[in-house]
């Protein structure tokens, strides 16, 4: 039981001190310490936590996150039994600790006249604390079916179908384009908010399990893989997320110096890994413009101060959002709301309501090269924005960064070769069990679902996961928290 009195005695949210800008801005480490967190402080933020009759932050959750149950153990100093009922709901629990925005916080009940209680930093917490205890280790089936799961994609829809389905006794292969698994995990978030090793000790962990990790294979590059792999395998798991990064086709784009932000941020993790990258792209000496204001252009603002740029600068096309909830956004919704990044504390400018108009050469450093960006205020008419007059003007920039999301997947190759639809959004169809017309061929992730964030990747690979093993045995009793057509609570 909660503790009945924890929300009156302890009203105010405390956050560990993360590591000083002056101190991480010079390093690829997390900018938070594991080891900082101060047993007092995380049980007094679990003690606020009312165990409410209907628990709104369990079902802000996409994967139904048991909240008020692991709140309760670590108030207790329950170690074990906390990390029992997170893995129990969670693959993954050190990635979403780290990266999910965290929309059960907005479900929190407290929330509707206090602070939230700090339900990421105590699953983080959680999980760090049982790897440190020896307490994470392989599961292992006790049987195998004698049937085969190719999965495509080692992002975290992926991962989590791979892990899901080898523990219920399946001979599971993971197949990566890269050179390492990891998908966007590995090269597409930085190191100071996801240090690699966390990625490797659940591989790690994965392999001893028995999944096996095939690299540098691009399923559907060959006129006829994906069909191949189809005949090869009893079932198919396409996770191959949203690779096509949207475009800005403005004056000047073919200029040299513009890159999309996922190609930054996957050359510098090499750098720092000491792989191959290419040294064009990086920011160090030069102006940086940061093309989009979500959580890609915030990682590529901490990743060019760390390079060493000379200056850094966001567009965000949206006005800047407000601090406090807005009536239009009530709660348990989940409110985009105005707040400072990590990155964005390190330095930088951050432009609102200002949109990209050209690509200018002033041929300083030859006349295909990128020397300024021409931008313009902009004021929303009809949800759509329109240039205010007398507001453009240049400003300096070498190097030109595309964060404004992903558009989703080619319809060439995997979908061409398999017979699959691509609709409209450029998503794969699918069925709302993951299935698609194709016998044995399962969608999950943002390859069906479009762009979204990694908790409902490992939802999304959770749920896929329940129907391959019913597609295969006939009837499975793996979890499955969503469906593919689910949607957060939010307004439209």
């Amino acid at each position: 039981m909660a503790d009945p009195r924890g929300f009156l005695t302890y009203r105010s949210r405390e956050l560990p001190a993360e590591r000083p800008v002056e101190v991480r801005i010079r390093d690829w480490k997390e900018i938070r310490d594991s080891r900082a967190d101060g047993s007092a402080l995380l049980k007094r933020q679990a003690s606020r936590c009312m165990d409410c009759g209907v628990p709104f932050c369990h079902f802000s959750c996409p994967l139904g996150n048991l909240i008020p149950e692991w709140n309760d153990l670590t108030r207790r100093d329950r170690l074990p039994e906390a990390i029992e009922r997170l893995h129990a709901t969670n693959n993954f629990p050190d990635f979403t600790g780290r990266l999910c925005p965290a929309p059960c916080e907005s479900g929190c009940v407290l929330g509707v006249n206090q602070e939230p209680v700090t339900i990421e930093q105590i699953e983080y917490s959680i999980v760090e604390a049982a790897w440190d205890a020896g307490l994470i280790e392989p599961r292992i089936p006790q049987f195998l079916t004698g049937r085969t799961v190719a999965v495509v994609g080692s992002g975290p829809a992926g991962l989590a179908a791979a892990q899901q389905l080898t523990r219920a006794g399946h001979t599971v292969a993971v197949y990566e384009k890269s050179d390492e698994p990891g998908g966007l995990l590995r090269y597409g978030i930085p190191g100071f908010k996801l240090e690699k090793r966390v990625v490797d000790r659940r591989l790690a962990q994965m392999r001893a399990e028995g999944t096996r990790f095939y690299t540098g294979v691009e399923v559907g590059a060959d006129a006829n893989g994906a069909k191949e792999l189809l005949q090869r395998y009893d079932a198919l798991v396409l996770a191959v997320g949203t690779p096509i990064p949207r475009d800005l086709p403005v004056d000047g784009r073919d200029l040299e110096g513009i890159h999309p932000a996922v190609d930054f941020l996957a050359q510098a993790t090499r750098r720092v890994s000491g792989l191959p990258a290419d040294a064009s792209v990086d920011a160090h000496g030069k102006d940086v413009v940061v093309i989009g204001g979500g959580d890609t252009g915030s990682d590529c603002v901490g990743t060019a101060l760390r390079q060493g740029a000379r200056s850094v600068t966001s567009l965000e096309i949206a006005p800047r959002p407000p601090v406090e909830r807005p009536a239009s956004w009530p709660w348990p919704t989940f409110p985009r709301l105005f707040k400072v990044s990590s990155s964005h504390e390190e330095g930088g400018e951050v432009l609102y309501s200002t949109s990209t108009v050209e690509f200018v050469s002033d041929g300083s450093a030859g006349g295909r090269r990128l020397s300024h960006l021409r931008i313009a205020g902009v004021e929303f008419d009809g949800g759509r924005p329109v240039p205010i007059p007398g507001t453009e003007r240049l400003i300096p920039a070498q190097l030109a960064l595309l964060a404004m999301g992903f558009v989703g997947v080619p319809s060439r190759g995997i979908p061409d070769q398999l017979g699959l639809e691509v609709d409209s959004r450029a998503r794969i169809s699918r069925n709302e069990d993951f299935s698609t017309p194709v016998p044995g061929v399962f969608v999950a992730g943002d390859a069906g679902r479009g762009q979204s964030l990694v908790v409902w990747a490992i939802a999304e690979g959770r749920g896929a996961a329940a129907s391959v093993d019913a597609y295969l045995r006939g009837a499975s009793s793996l979890p499955s928290p969503v469906k593919s057509g689910d949607v957060s609570l939010t307004i439209r």
